[in-house]
C-alpha cells in the first residue's frame, strides 16, 4: 500500500544526496514471520551523507492485515534542522493512520519561527489529511510540531490525497535544509547531539510499534530492532523486578 511512497522518498534521496549505505546489525535488516494467521516480512535500509547522519526506513508487509512504512531522517549534528518523521500504517481497510512531521529539536521561538511556521502553508493546502487529533502515546508538545499531518483515514484518501501532501512536505524539508546554516562549533554541535539522543530515548520508550514487532517477530528481536537500529542512541529501560 505504501511502497510508492517509499520509492518516491528513495528516488528523491538518491537524486539529491550522495548516499552511502550503512550496515544494519546482523539479523535486523530483514526478517520473516509465520506467526498467527497472517505471515509478514520486514525489511530496513540505512544510509548517511554529508547532510544527514542517518537516513533510515522500514517496510512491513503483512498483506491485507498490515502495511507499515516508517522513516526517520536525522540531519548532521552541525545542523539544528528538525528530524523528518514518517509513519504510514494500515491494519486492514478500517484502521489507517498517517503521521508525517518535521520533529522540532528545540522549542524556542526563533527556532519554531524558522523551521516550523513555514509548514503552515503546506498543511493548509491539505485539509483532508490534517486532522486535529489527540495523541495517545506521545506528548504532542514534545518532538511534534503543530503543523504535522496526522489523520485516521481510509484507503481512498491515501490513494487520492496523501501523495501530493507527502511531496509538498518533502519539498519544503529539502528547501529548509538548503537555507539551514551549518554550525560546527562545539557548543552548538553538543546541543544538537544531545537533542538527537533525547529524541531517541523518548521515542524508544514510547514507541507503540514495539508491540507490533513483538507479535510478528518475538520480544527479543523486537527489543534489538528498537534499540540497536531504530533508536540506536537510546538505552533500554531497566527491567522492573
Amino acid at each position: 500500500m505504501y511502497k510508492p511512497f517509499m520509492k518516491f522518498l528513495e528516488e528523491e534521496l538518491f537524486r539529491q544526496f550522495d548516499l552511502e549505505r550503512q550496515p544494519i546489525p546482523p539479523g535486523l535488516e530483514q526478517q520473516s514471520s509465520t506467526r498467527g494467521k497472517h505471515p509478514a516480512t520486514i525489511q530496513s535500509w540505512c544510509y548517511k551523507c554529508e547532510e544527514f547522519r542517518k537516513v533510515r526506513y522500514t517496510y512491513i508487509d503483512g498483506g491485507a492485515a498490515s502495511q507499515v512504512f516508517n522513516s526517520v531522517i536525522y540531519p548532521s549534528y552541525d545542523c539544528d534542522l528538525p528530524l523528518l518523521g514518517i509513519d504510514f500504517l494500515s491494519f486492514g481497510k478500517k484502521k489507517i493512520i498517517i503521521v508525517m512531521d518535521f520533529q522540532p529539536l528545540f522549542r524556542d521561538e526563533d527556532y519554531l519561527q524558522k523551521y516550523i511556521e513555514p509548514m503552515k502553508a503546506v498543511r493548509d493546502r491539505h485539509p483532508g489529511i490534517a486532522q486535529n487529533l489527540e495523541m495517545k502515546f506521545y506528548d504532542a508538545n514534545q518532538y511534534f510540531s503543530k503543523y504535522l499531518l496526522f489523520a485516521k483515514t481510509d484507503a481512498e484518501t491515501v490513494e487520492n490525497l496523501l501523495l501530493p501532501a507527502y511531496r509538498d512536505y518533502l519539498n519544503l524539508y529539502w528547501q529548509l535544509l538548503e537555507t539551514a546554516k551549518a554550525d560546527a562549533s562545539p557548543g552548538k554541535r553538543e546541543r544538537v547531539m544531545r537533542a538527537h539522543q533525547d529524541y531517541d530515548q523518548y521515542s524508544a520508550d514510547r514507541d507503540p510499534a514495539s508491540g507490533l514487532f513483538s507479535s510478528y517477530f518475538g520480544h527479543e528481536w523486537s527489543e534489538r530492532f528498537l534499540y540497536e537500529f531504530l533508536f540506536d542512541h537510546a538505552k533500554p529501560l531497566a527491567p522492573v523486578h
